[in-house]
């Protein structure tokens, strides 16, 4: 009986996902969502370029500026030996750590939706600082205010990614947040480029100032998309949580996924101490492939 009941409860969700369409709210949410992953790839990919304009050093960092005119070499090994110089790369990592944890509790709390809107502040706020500021100090403030961006969105995104898309293509769709930062990488470095031929040395202002285009994409993007079902369930609100699986999945006949979510949010809401359940003998494994894998891709080296 146990068996057949079992093979039953398969059918029934094999039948809700044969029934799922690809609808256009899913992929256009997810395309919204995934401008936090090129907002994240651009502020990676831009810093480097930045802080090697000589009108930003001139303005900023003028010592730096004027140990990289003694220099009779083009090459830039130990050219910008400069703590300060240094921390206006580094901040944007630093602050975005310390958020993570923050976006945690809101992302849970609040939802994907909010979080994701937070993120797109942050990055909106820090942009404006960054692009206009006169005096070092507002440098470090708008450094500050994009990397919580960072830690707000790199929370939020990819786990909106995972709940909203269906499981056919659930792949297909999560990946679009790390292809966005590769991509994001790439305009910031063609941007760079295109801003260092700039004559009068402002050209690190349009640098920074593009980074406006993906924040407001991202603010807009979670002013239109609908929170995820497993969000809305997460806190209770199992009517609302149904009605947005029945809309995003194109069918009427969502039960046994909405029945899975329920059972995978009650599991959930029983796990104590996550964070010491990570230190236990059978978490580690993947916890060092983890730590391994953010260790040893691209953006760490960039």
């Amino acid at each position: 009986m146990a068996k057949q009941g079992s093979s039953m409860a398969s059918a029934s969700t094999a039948a809700d996902i044969s029934e799922a369409k690809i609808t256009p709210i899913v992929i256009i949410s997810c395309i919204l969502a995934s401008s936090g992953g090129l907002m994240f790839g651009y502020e990676v990919g831009i810093s480097g370029g930045v802080t090697a304009m000589p009108g930003f050093l001139k303005k900023f960092y003028p010592d730096v500026y004027a140990s990289t005119q003694k220099l009779k070499t083009n090459s830039n090994y130990c050219r910008f030996n400069n703590q300060g110089l240094q921390l206006f790369t580094s901040l944007l990592y630093l602050a975005a750590l310390v958020s993570t944890f923050f976006a945690s509790y809101t992302t849970k709390r609040l939802g994907r939706r909010l979080t994701m809107l937070i993120a797109g502040i942050f990055f909106i706020v820090g942009t404006v600082i960054n692009a206009s500021f006169q005096e070092l100090s507002m440098v470090i403030i708008g450094r500050i205010f994009l990397g919580c961006g960072v830690g707000f969105a790199n929370q939020a995104v990819p786990l909106f990614l995972s709940e909203i898309a269906p499981t056919r293509i659930r792949g297909g769709l999560n990946i679009l947040f790390q292809l966005n930062v590769t991509v994001g990488i790439l305009f910031a470095t063609l941007v760079n480029y295109g801003a260092a031929k700039i004559k009068g040395g402002w050209g690190w202002r349009v640098s920074l100032g593009l980074a406006g285009v993906p924040a407001l994409l991202l603010t807009l993007g979670s002013l239109i998309v609908v929170d995820t079902p497993n969000s809305l369930i997460q806190r209770g609100k199992l009517d609302e949580g149904r009605a947005v699986l029945k809309r995003i999945r194109g069918t009427e006949n969502v039960e046994a996924e909405f029945s899975e979510i329920l059972e995978a949010s009650r599991a959930a809401k029983e796990i104590k101490h996550p964070f010491k359940n990570l230190l236990k003998r059978k978490n580690r494994p993947p916890l060092v492939i983890a730590i391994a894998m953010q260790v040893s891709v691209l953006s760490c080296i960039i």
